[in-house]
């Protein structure tokens, strides 16, 4: 992972952000916190299965769809496939070593 600190660019509810192959972070620190670093490989695992392209390219439209179903901008992202997947599993730090392959596709 290569860390970039950049405090004003991200959102005041987002921390960070995997951009491949570079982590946002809003602040130095985040680069020891182990649940948000976990929260970040995984989302660099779907972002390989995907090719990297295709994951943006899903990630935007599914956060459309969550839009328009949800009606709120923050409740849309939460509800992204690959975001539930890495919120659900981002405490467990064994996650990525025995998940399978498209597993944010059961988080749809």
């Amino acid at each position: 992972m290569i860390f970039i600190i950049v405090p004003k660019l991200l959102r005041k509810q987002f921390n960070g952000m995997a951009l491949w192959p570079f982590v946002l972070l809003r602040e130095e620190g985040l680069k020891n916190d182990t649940r948000f670093l976990n929260h970040e490989r995984i989302h660099f695992k779907q972002q390989r299965e995907l090719l990297v392209i295709f994951f943006y390219c899903w990630y935007g439209l599914e956060y459309l769809v969550r839009l328009i179903q949800y009606r709120n901008r923050f409740t849309a992202y939460r509800n992204i496939s690959f975001e539930r997947e890495a919120y659900s599993n981002e405490k467990d730090l064994h996650y990525l070593q025995g998940r399978a392959l498209w597993s944010f596709l059961r988080y749809i």
